[in-house]
């Protein structure tokens, strides 16, 4: 799943420190899901994206890999 955390964290000048404290994860929890290696819980995502004050979707891009 691909994602725009980096871009919003930048738009609301956040550290990963500060995001990961937002949502109540550890920063390196936030920096494996910019990478893409760690797809969030559906409660995680929601957090972070209440913390934008926008959709899931407009974080998340889902990809179907089976298409």
């Amino acid at each position: 799943m691909k994602n725009k955390i980096k871009v919003f964290r930048a738009m609301h000048d956040l550290t990963q420190e500060d995001l990961a404290r937002d949502v109540g994860v550890t920063r390196q929890t936030i920096l494996a899901i910019e990478k893409g290696k760690y797809d969030p819980s559906l409660e995680l995502a929601f957090k972070m994206a209440r913390r934008f004050h926008v959709t899931i979707e407009e974080i998340f891009v889902f990809e179907d890999s089976s298409l």
